[in-house]
This record gives structure tokens, sequence and C-alpha cells, in this order.
């Protein structure tokens, strides 16, 4: 069974009002996974300043910031310790969070990832296979899962937002990364065909695909991040929050026509 920590904030999944702004996701709940710190974090922080509460799964602690979304935001959070390579984990995860939540689920963004930096020749079987299970097998399955719960709460307005990546469009220059690019060509072309099923029951799915961004995951590779402002079209590296708008909209009515698709939030650097 995951751990959990649930903030005691008594706001609870409320009524949407009537007529509700596009952008505005009050009384509805979201869950991100992936969501301790980078990305994930930042998404959260996007998701709860539009009034959604949040829950999130890692493996490791959430950061301090997580810790005062509902002070800053007046709304409900949550974190549970969760793998989302083990599909029992993710179950049980899922389960407990249905459980505190009253089964309210209108948006999933699986954003948890893993990188690793070597060659082609020497990737071993299982380099390869934790790489796919957590940025392949545990995007599918949330998404899954989630699917499941919308369909469940006859959601008509729920949103799966999937984390792809710039390497499921080009090889990453000065990185030895083709196993991520594999595992992230794998996210961006799964949704389309999810799509397609999902669309009976007012549920969307598109991917999202950030490109150089500055988090803990490329923070051990400084020279990187120098030499890769040459290949943006604006020069510099966006840090989480340059993502966090485009999850927001994706997450929200006002992109309510759009569904199976990718959006590329990369400063220029695939179209230049």
């Amino acid at each position: 069974m995951s751990k959990r920590v649930n903030n005691p904030h008594p706001c609870n999944h409320v009524k949407r009002p009537a007529n509700q702004p596009q952008f505005d996701l009050t009384g509805r709940v979201a869950l991100i996974t992936g969501g301790a710190r980078g990305c994930g974090l930042s998404f959260a922080e996007g998701l709860a300043e539009a009034g959604c509460s949040i829950a999130i799964f890692d493996i490791i602690p959430p950061s301090a910031a997580f810790h005062t979304l509902t002070s800053t935001y007046n709304v409900r959070t949550a974190w549970y310790t969760v793998d989302v390579s083990s599909l029992s984990s993710l179950t049980a995860g899922f389960a407990q969070f249905i459980s505190d939540f009253s089964g309210a689920l209108d948006i999933c963004v699986p954003c948890a990832g893993v990188n690793q930096n070597v060659s082609f020749v020497d990737t071993t079987e299982e380099e390869f296979e934790r790489l796919m299970d957590v940025n392949g097998k545990g995007v599918y399955f949330t998404a899954q899962l989630a699917a499941k719960q919308m369909i469940k709460n006859g959601t008509k307005k729920g949103s799966i937002v999937c984390v792809a990546s710039i390497a499921s469009h080009m090889a990453i220059r000065s990185q030895m990364s083709s196993a991520y690019c594999a595992t992230k060509g794998a996210v961006r072309t799964m949704v389309p065909p999810i799509a397609a099923e999902l669309v009976k029951y007012g549920i969307r799915i598109n991917s999202l695909s950030p490109g150089y961004v500055r988090t803990e995951m490329t923070a051990p590779f400084p020279h990187l991040l120098e030499s890769w402002k040459d290949e943006i079209m604006n020069g510099r590296v966006a840090e989480p929050e340059d993502i966090r708008g485009a999850c927001v909209f994706l997450a929200s009515d006002a992109s309510s026509y759009m569904t199976g698709q990718d959006m590329l939030v990369d400063g220029g650097v695939t179209r230049w």
C-alpha cells in the first residue's frame, strides 16, 4: 500500500460554477505523477492557481513549494508515495487517492520520467527496461487508470495531459539518449489512438512536448545547458514555469476542441 500525506485543509470537491470561464478549474481535481519537483511541480502550481485541487504521485517527498499550494490558492492537496513503473504500486496509489477524494478526478497529468546518458551501443537491457517502465508503461497505465475513473464518474470534461518531449521529435545534441527518445516517442504516438477510444466518453487526451528545461534532471549536465542555448530560437533554456501555461490550457475547457494532439513548447528549437 502506498504511503500518503493528506493536507487537512477542509476544501473539498465542490460543484463547478455555472458559466465557468474557460481557464477556471475551480471545483476540479487533478492527479499529477512526478509532481514532487521540476515540471511536475510546476504543473501542480499552475493547476492550483487556476483553482484545481491537487494530488501528486512520486517516489520522493514533494518540495517545500508543494506544501504552500493550499494556503496560497485555497485548494486541497495530497501526496502519495507511488512508483509508476510498478502497476501494483500505481493501482494501490489510485485506490487510496480515489478513496481520499471521494472518487473525484477531472484531470490527469502523467509526468513522471527518468533519463540516462548512455550510448546506443552500450545500452543494456536493464537500462532500457527501466526507462521504458517509467516513461512508457508508467504513462500508459496512469492514463488508463485515470480514464477508468473518469468513465466511472461519468465525467464529460475529463482531460489527460501526457508529458512527451522534444526527444520524441529529434535527437538531443551532445547527449546520448536513444533509449530516452524511444520512450518519449512511445508517449507521443500512444496518444492519438487512445484519444480515438476515449472521445465517446467525453474524455480528451493530448501530449505536451517540452524543450530543454532547467530541472533536477538536467542539472547534472551544466555544460549541456549552456550549449543548448545555441539551438534555441529564443536563446535561453526554459524554466519549469515556462511550460506550465500549456498544461493548464490542455487541462482546461479552453482546449475543448483539441484531442489526440501534441503541443510543442520548446522555444522554437524544433523549428530552427
